[in-house]
């Protein structure tokens, strides 16, 4: 790339903390929500509620994530109707986290990367969620590509589904991270990545997603790591309908809470198209006097 350099994901997410506070909203057109906001069970619907989901966030919120499952199931004009409202995100000044979990290798993993995070691209998103199942160093090409474009990462290290805790606990036998469990080593590295790419920056553009109603002490996680500056990014789901209360997001993520990224899907969505934006500026109130 040439030219001025692209201002980092974890500038413009900082920016987004400063300006709006810390809650990103899910848009996760599930199909109950769509019956209960009377849209159709179809991509059009999807694409309706995606739409008027942007509308109640922009001046409220500065972060929303779009679950890409809800639109992929529709085909291709699921994808297609998705891409609208990533235009609509971004032109409402949002910061837009793409919840699409990817994960593989080589150059399979960089044509993922380059479908989301290349700047123009009819997926053109701020930042990806990525799987490191097969190794943090298996991030090698989205690593790279996402410092160039000026973009993040978000890296899976420890899940709240009960079903990950067998995995992510279990202990790294070899190289740099033998000892640690496995979500302890590629928080590790994400903390590493950025202290050595991003110097200087108060926040990392590589960042981990911790589910909010885990206890990190049990999984491995070193919250002081992941907090030295630059700190990474923190994706936190769990909070709201799944149980995890937002007033204690300084308790439960303690020296880290600053880079918390607090998500809330479902217990905002269910307000429905009349209730949205008075939910919304509710629970920003909320996570606005947690963290005063």
């Amino acid at each position: 790339m040439t030219g001025t350099p692209p201002t980092p994901f974890g500038d413009r997410l900082a920016a987004a903390f400063d300006a709006y506070g810390h809650l990103c909203i899910g848009i996760d057109p599930h199909e109950y929500l769509l019956k209960e906001w009377g849209l159709p069970l179809s991509a059009v619907g999807a694409h309706e509620f995606g739409l008027r989901v942007i509308e109640a966030c922009a001046g409220r919120v500065g972060i929303v994530k779009p679950q890409v499952a809800f639109y992929e199931r529709f085909g291709s004009i699921g994808f297609r109707v998705l891409e609208d409202v990533l235009v609509e995100a971004r032109k409402a000044g949002l910061v837009v986290i793409g919840d699409v979990k990817r994960g593989d290798l080589g150059s399979t993993l960089e044509a993922y990367a380059q479908a989301w995070l290349s700047p123009g691209s009819p997926l053109e998103v701020d930042a990806m969620t990525i799987s490191a199942y097969q190794g943090f160093g298996a991030l090698q090409a989205p690593l790279e590509f996402a410092e160039n474009a000026g973009k993040g990462l978000l890296v899976l290290s420890a899940t709240s589904n009960p079903e990950a805790m067998a995995v992510q606990t279990s202990i790294i036998q070899r190289e740099t991270q033998a000892g640690k469990t496995v979500a302890g080593g590629l928080a590790s590295r994400v903390a590493g990545w950025n202290s050595e790419h991003q110097v200087g920056q108060r926040l990392g553009s590589i960042g981990v997603v911790l589910g909010a109603t885990i206890d990190f002490q049990d999984v491995g996680i070193d919250l002081d790591e992941l907090a030295a500056p630059p700190a990474a990014p923190i994706l936190a789901p769990g909070f709201g309908y799944q149980g995890a209360d937002f007033s204690q997001v300084r308790r439960i993520f303690g020296v880290a809470a600053d880079q918390v990224i607090v998500t809330a899907s479902r217990s905002i969505l269910s307000a429905g198209t009349g209730g949205i934006r008075a939910a919304i500026d509710a629970q920003v109130q909320q996570v606005a006097e947690a963290y005063a």
